[in-house]
């Protein structure tokens, strides 16, 4: 089957309101061609309303989206959901339910559907042995390849997903996530979905867009939303932190855990942000590092999350491998030892 080529996704200043309610609030983000974007954020912030206003669900009340060269919606325009070449993967699949799996492949490709391009399709989803099985004798996720395989038959530009796994249960769920990135990849066409899911946007994306309130907090790799995130909220969102206080002068920054680098116009009170598999304990660590007492301790087989207690008082979790085991009354030595975030104190 050929990779289709997609187009790259630009929303600029993109707003929409339901009565008083601000559902998007001049978002900006862009989604270059040919990448997996997700966009992530908590309920009730904007995700949904903006992948309806891409696919021309719903009229934006200001601001442009544009497709490669074309602009879709904008001051006086506004291209129609079905001239748009933008493919959609509801939340709950919307298959029809009278109408076998080849049957719902051809319907997103008109009246007259190509039976090779139905079959091109297919085995693009791993599912041409199933074309005429009824969509109601098929599992979760075999239904959801079936949605991913309609929204990929017209070889559209784009391709919306929202809470793609939503509706499947957690051993599913992973299995399926691996498929769905390996058939987006291969299809070379442009995919931005939508999830609440933190785990899920960062094994999957190549890109992360992380909304908040109606808004574009911070857009990057999955490892720089992770590692290097733009505000106290930001870290906070996504996965464990630990905010330390610190102050910060001339490129440095001391805390409780010793003196790490920070950006040159960062001066004054700051917090410094410390995932827990950063925060690094052993008998001897190095010198003039803090001593600390296990409080806790949960053990997951592959690892453990230890709760720790400095002299000063102040606790702070760490992540470490499942060996070797600590226990609480443990006296160690802490440090950082793993990439670590230093923010002004007014920037979260």
């Amino acid at each position: 089957m050929s990779a289709a080529t997609g187009e790259t996704l630009a929303v600029r200043g993109l707003r929409k309101s339901f009565g008083p309610v601000r559902a998007v609030d001049g978002a900006d983000f862009d989604v270059p061609a040919g990448t997996i974007c997700a966009l992530l954020g908590p309920s009730g912030c904007g995700k949904t309303t903006t992948l309806r206003l891409i696919a021309g669900l719903e009229r934006a009340d200001a601001g442009t989206i544009s497709l490669g060269d074309r602009e879709l919606n904008g001051p006086g325009t506004f291209v129609p959901p079905e001239r748009r070449r933008i493919g959609m993967v509801f939340q709950d699949y919307a298959l029809f339910p009278h109408m076998d799996v080849a049957g719902n492949v051809g319907y997103g490709l008109g009246r007259n559907p190509d039976p090779e391009r139905v079959r091109e399709t297919l085995a693009l989803v791993g599912l041409e042995a199933e074309a005429r099985r009824p969509v109601h004798e098929l599992s979760g996720g075999q239904q959801q390849r079936v949605a991913l395989a309609r929204a990929l038959a017209p070889t559209p530009d784009l391709v919306l997903l929202d809470e793609p796994f939503s509706n499947l249960d957690a051993s599913m769920r992973e299995r399926l996530r691996e498929e769905v990135r390996a058939i987006l990849a291969d299809s070379g066409v442009t995919a931005l979905f939508v999830t609440h899911d933190q785990e899920e946007a960062l094994s999957i994306a190549d890109r992360v867009a992380v909304m908040r309130e109606g808004r574009i907090e911070q857009v990057g790799t999955p490892e720089e939303i992770y590692s290097r995130p733009a505000t106290r909220w930001m870290a906070e969102f996504i996965g464990e932190i630990e905010v330390l206080p610190g102050e910060a002068s001339g490129g440095r920054a001391r805390c409780v855990l010793g003196t790490l680098p920070a950006d040159s116009g960062v001066e004054g009170p700051v917090d410094v942000l410390v995932r827990p598999e950063s925060v690094a304990i052993g008998l001897h660590g190095p010198q003039g590092s803090p001593t600390a007492t296990v409080v806790s301790r949960k053990f997951y087989g592959h690892d453990q999350l230890l709760e720790l207690e400095l002299s000063t008082g102040e606790r702070l979790r760490s992540r470490r491998l499942g060996f070797p085991q600590w226990h609480p009354g443990d006296r160690v030595q802490v440090w950082i030892e793993g990439p670590a975030d230093v923010l002004a104190r007014d920037g979260g």
